[in-house]
């Protein structure tokens, strides 16, 4: 029988990445079908970063502080729905700008705060964190492909409303969660004068390992559709590509109960560097065609073991009491070094092209070092 809280974070996640696949690819097209330029769709669209690495600390520490993670997930939820909401009333460059902000600023810490509550309730229950998120990557891929037909019947214009719509089932979902019982005990008065997270070295070099392997994808995210255009290939099997690294990364969230007990969580984001390393000193040497699922099939280690090997890790070495924040702390850290990234990764495929793939290959090797680091704190106590 199904464990009802695992099934209800499925949908959860299910409905948090179907909202995520509808906004990532499609809402550059809505903004550009309300008349914003090139510039300004850019400066909308850093809104959502720029919130996450100023709004998820705080909040999720003050979920931590009072110990109301699940109300504030709830509240974070359905705050996102109405700030949505009123981004698509919005008309021109500065209505659209500060209801974007808005709504970017709301939804922060909606992630953050789920993952803390998953780990926390799957640990109690010891099911595998992989099992019920695997649910968001196949919604994300469903929600690429049904935004795309509603782009195609309905215009840009509509997107907007879907996305809202997705949000909606968000919130119903968190709200399904339910409490935790038994609640986080009140954190005692030195923990709430200093978390001290970062005191463990463990924790830093996960976090900050973790961050730069996920940051190497930046290049790949930004402008591997073009390369592969310039390249003459069809934009039909460029998605099919795009969707072949998140169906392999489906299978390792699926197996990850047996396997991230054997590699351990640290060993986990170890593969991920490893596999960075290998995927993005190939893809530097523009290598042909028939090479390149194989090397969208390491998203599997490149995104999936990372992220899962972050995630066992909090889910370990953090009490539970603090595991908003440490979710938070991720999250700032990881947005700050992938908008670094991100910067960095223009500039130099300007200036190099594909061997700005070897920087993406670097960071890699510098997260896995990190990981090997974190492999001297084998089995890490709970952070002071």
């Amino acid at each position: 029988m199904a464990d009802p809280f695992a099934l209800r974070l499925s949908v959860f996640y299910g409905a948090f990445f179907f909202y995520a696949g509808l906004s990532m690819p499609f809402m550059p097209a809505w903004l550009a079908a309300r008349g914003l330029d090139t510039r300004e769709i850019g400066i909308v669209l850093a809104t959502p970063l720029v919130a996450r690495v100023v709004v998820a600390p705080v909040s999720t520490r003050l979920a931590d502080r009072f110990s109301v993670l699940h109300p504030a997930l709830v509240a974070a939820a359905v705050a996102s729905v109405a700030g949505f909401a009123l981004v698509g009333l919005g008309t021109g460059f500065g209505a659209i700008l500060a209801t974007y902000a808005l709504a970017a600023t709301v939804a922060a810490p909606v992630l953050p705060l789920a993952d803390a509550l998953a780990l926390r309730g799957l640990k109690m229950q010891m099911r595998s964190y992989g099992s019920v998120r695997l649910w968001g990557s196949v919604t994300f891929i469903v929600a690429n492909l049904g935004g795309g037909a509603l782009l195609a019947r309905l215009g840009a214009g509509e997107v907007i409303w879907a996305v809202v719509a997705a949000l909606a089932l968000t919130a119903a979902a968190a709200l399904a969660l339910g409490r935790l019982a038994p609640e986080a005990p009140e954190p005692a008065p030195e923990q709430r004068r200093d978390p001290s997270l970062w005191r463990s070295p463990a924790f830093v070099a996960v976090v900050l390992g973790a961050s730069l392997i996920q940051a190497s994808h930046a290049v790949l995210q930004g402008f591997a559709t073009l390369q592969w255009s310039a390249r003459g290939i069809g934009g039909t099997a460029i998605g099919a590509l795009w969707a072949l690294a998140v169906v392999i990364e489906v299978g390792l969230f699926a197996a990850s109960g047996r396997i991230v007990p054997r590699v351990g969580a640290s060993g986990m984001i170890l593969l991920g560097g490893l596999g960075g390393v290998v995927r993005w000193t190939a893809m530097a040497f523009d290598p042909p065609a028939a090479m390149l699922p194989l090397l969208q099939g390491l998203h599997a280690l490149t995104f999936g073991a990372t992220h899962l090997g972050t995630m066992h890790f909090l889910a370990q070495a953090v009490p539970s009491g603090r595991g908003a924040t440490a979710q938070g702390d991720f999250a700032a850290v990881q947005g700050i070094v992938f908008a670094a990234a991100m910067g960095a990764a223009g500039v130099l495929v300007a200036g190099y092209g594909t061997f700005a793939y070897l920087a993406m290959a670097v960071a890699s090797a510098a997260g896995g070092l990190l990981a090997v680091m974190a492999l001297a704190w084998e089995r890490p106590s709970p952070v002071a």
